[in-house]
């Protein structure tokens, strides 16, 4: 697709969005009815194109990124866009062969002689709605299930990364028609008419409250949904845990793009009388890490003003309730210009504050301390299932009872963030978390129908069931099989 052609869509796009994305989706629907079952050899080169465009395109994604954020770690864009997307790829393209085989299963007796296949099939057209935190890995770790699987799919970016949407829709534009694959750009208005269409189904990553108005929308064409959220990941730290690992671990978890992580640790519990020490250390373990934070480029920024007002604006109120405020500033510099946020542990936060109650999304994070383990267990079972729960210690006995005993999308054992990168496990929330998953075969599963084939041949077997039912036959068939 040639640049004016992109430039129109996105005019057409601004002028009238429902229409726009309608007329987008028929052509994908179009097209798909063309060749509905694409084969393994059509997939596998998509799926390498990609990755070739992905590679080729690197600097430019990292450098309109960096824009989008004003400061954006080129290393971080490195380890947690492109490696995952490009492992995505290399593990669909490992395995995408196995996936597409029909599964066989049992036949009853029955029924036989027959055979009993499940077939895997395209859905069709895949919506992904995207957004700002991570653009590059959510939008196209999503794609890489969707082509896997044999669809279509339709992009909305998020009207906050306009630099990386310019470059990801002239990569895609470089390898896929429109019919294949389209990027949607736009503010609310786009995004809502975008859930409003009559996807095969639709992956959204967001917000809890977001979530709720895509599923609703969804609801009225009976859009199958996704729901990739957030909330309020927590970290428990055990009695037996050595701090100086569990600040390590929790500090890169935390910093990576500065907080802004679905499933960075959102606050921690710990052993009542470790308060101080955790403080203490992690205010080290950061100084060794980011020695200081103003010209790091290193550090992030947070996305935009509206976001980095909003985290002044919780810290300000939970101080007023009484809280305690740690920064973490190693160098003291002034940060009242530009968008870098330092570090802030945050200790006796009034439990009704905006802080402990939303997914903070930002380098934030109060601390709370319990007496055992089954008080940290209470304080995260009486709120909303998190996203990733975070368990630090050695205590085998103790880790099967927080596992046992606690609702999470995912967990990580003394460590943070990296079991979102496993690509042989589902990634996915639970209740306020989000429903479904994907991430490797599930991904695969996920954009795929699982259509039941039971196949016969001349001999009917079935027929002795057949009227009229009260004969011999029919006492025996119900002797042998109802007991």
């Amino acid at each position: 697709m040639q640049p004016r052609i992109v430039e129109s869509c996105s005019k057409l796009t601004e002028l009238n969005p429902s229409l726009h994305i309608s007329n987008l989706l028929a052509s994908q629907k179009t097209a798909y009815r063309k060749n509905p079952l694409p084969t393994y050899q059509e997939r596998i080169h998509q799926l390498k194109q990609l990755k070739q465009a992905l590679l080729e395109f690197k600097e430019p994604l990292i450098e309109a990124i960096n824009q989008d954020f004003s400061v954006r770690s080129r290393d971080e864009t490195l380890l947690a866009e492109f490696m995952p997307t490009i492992e995505s790829i290399n593990y669909a393209i490992k395995h995408l062969k196995q996936w597409m085989k029909p599964s066989k299963r049992k036949v009853g007796l029955l029924f036989m002689p027959a055979s009993n296949k499940v077939h895997f099939q395209p859905v069709g057209v895949v919506g992904i709605i995207v957004p700002w935190n991570y653009p590059i890995f959510l939008a196209l770790g999503p794609l890489v299930g969707a082509l896997s699987a044999g669809n279509r799919a339709m992009i909305k970016m998020s009207e906050f990364t306009p630099n990386l949407n310019k470059v990801l829709t002239k990569l895609l534009a470089s390898i896929y028609k429109l019919d294949k694959v389209a990027i949607i750009e736009g503010d609310a208005p786009t995004a809502i008419a975008f859930t409003e269409q009559a996807f095969d189904h639709l992956l959204f990553t967001g917000s809890t409250s977001v979530g709720r108005h895509v599923m609703a929308a969804a609801a009225k064409n009976l859009t199958p949904v996704t729901l990739e959220l957030g909330g309020k990941s927590p970290a428990i730290i055990s009695q037996d845990a050595p701090m100086v690992e569990a600040c390590e671990r929790l500090c890169f978890g935390k910093s990576l793009n500065s907080g802004q992580t679905c499933v960075a640790p959102d606050y921690i519990l710990l052993p009542k009388g470790c308060e101080q020490e955790f403080i203490q250390t992690y205010q080290q373990v950061f100084t060794k890490m980011y020695p200081s934070i103003k010209d790091n480029d290193d550090y992030s920024a947070i996305i935009n003003e509206a976001q980095h007002q909003r985290l002044n604006s919780w810290l300000d109120e939970a101080k007023e309730q009484g809280a305690i405020l740690h920064e973490i500033n190693p160098k003291n510099e002034d940060l009242s210009s530009g968008r870098k946020m330092a570090p802030v542990i945050v200790e006796d936060a009034n439990a009704e504050s905006t802080l402990m109650q939303d997914e903070i999304f930002g380098p934030i994070m109060p601390i709370i301390s319990y007496q055992n383990i089954d008080e940290a267990l209470d304080y995260v079972n009486d709120r909303a299932r998190p996203l990733a729960l975070y368990y630090f210690g050695y205590n085998k006995q103790e880790r099967e009872h927080v596992l046992q005993h606690s609702h999470a999308g995912g967990v990580c054992v003394n460590d943070t963030l990296v079991h979102l990168a496993q690509e042989d496990m589902p990634f996915g929330g639970i209740g306020d978390s989000g429903m479904g998953q994907y991430h490797g075969y599930e991904g695969f599963l996920t954009f795929s129908k699982a259509k039941a084939v039971h196949t016969k041949g001349h001999f009917n077997s079935a027929k002795f069931a057949y009227a009229p039912y009260k004969s011999p036959i029919h006492k025996l068939i119900y002797k042998f099989f109802i007991r």
